[in-house]
């Protein structure tokens, strides 16, 4: 494994600049617990976690909880890229990495409640989504719907203006590079129940048996005893990216084909 550093992002795609749901969590190659990084402010901006990202160098694997791609139905089977520079050019005027105005412009595609029509006419699953669901690891939520507790579709579009500025290596978009740092999607309850947890990681105790299972040497004494869950998920998330990056078997998953590759993406993790 050539991996030195691992960060999990739990991510927002809420309006606003400052958002407490955005938590990194960063562990080099060993077995040390991850620990938390926090802005000066002590709360991040989506900008400003763009501007850490940007900072750092060497072989560092990111996964962020955010999807990356929406399935292929048009006008979305384009490479993904193309849809990134789309979604960037189109939400110009959106405050820190927004992506309202996509919404507005791609309004038609999108579910945002009764109005709109019966729910599954527009949630549109992505092969990986239907993998995960399949696999028994829980009820994946289309990146097409926009309302409800669940819902992701307004992660994935700031996500995408993100993945436009910051230019790295997205995995599986483009071929793992020998040298140097990746960005990948990653869903952070499937590294919790890698480690035997269903449901979120909000204490210290359950999060320290979740490390545990990793391989991770346990949180700090003083680390705070409860926390919101959003803490667990970046935690969890960059021991998890360190225990099984090694493992071929989670870059090689059966059902992604090179067309997928290209536009949906794929989420590590699910194979």
């Amino acid at each position: 494994m050539r991996f030195t550093r691992f960060v999990g992002i739990d991510w927002s795609g809420a309006k606003g600049v400052r958002h407490p749901s955005i938590q990194i969590a960063l562990c080099a190659a060993g077995d040390k617990a991850p620990v938390l990084v926090l802005p000066p402010s002590g709360v991040w901006s989506r900008e400003a976690a763009l501007d850490w990202l940007g900072g750092l160098s060497g072989d560092v694997l990111v996964g962020m909880d955010a999807g990356f791609g929406f399935a292929a139905v048009p006008p979305f089977d384009q490479p993904a890229r193309d849809l990134w520079a789309e979604v960037e050019a189109v939400c110009a005027g959106d405050a820190d990495l927004g992506g309202h105005g996509f919404i507005e412009h791609r309004r038609g595609a999108f579910w945002l409640g009764a109005a709109d029509g019966p729910r599954h006419l527009r949630a549109h699953l992505r092969v990986t989504e239907h993998v995960y669901k399949l696999s028994g690891l829980g009820v994946p939520t289309s990146n097409f719907v926009l309302l409800g507790a669940s819902q992701v579709g307004k992660a994935t579009l700031t996500a995408m203006r993100l993945l436009h500025r910051l230019q790295w290596p997205v995995w599986p978009f483009a071929p793992l590079p020998v040298r140097g740092p990746v960005i990948l999607e990653i869903y952070a309850q499937a590294f919790a129940r890698m480690a035997g947890f269903r449901g979120k990681l909000r204490d210290a105790a359950s999060l320290n048996a979740a490390l545990a299972r990793h391989g991770s040497q346990p949180l700090p004494p003083d680390f705070p005893a409860i926390f919101p869950d959003h803490v667990g998920d970046a935690v969890v998330t960059a021991a998890g990216l360190r225990a099984v990056a090694h493992q071929p078997h989670w870059w090689q998953p059966a059902a992604l084909t090179p067309a997928i590759a290209a536009t949906e993406g794929w989420t590590f993790g699910v194979v």
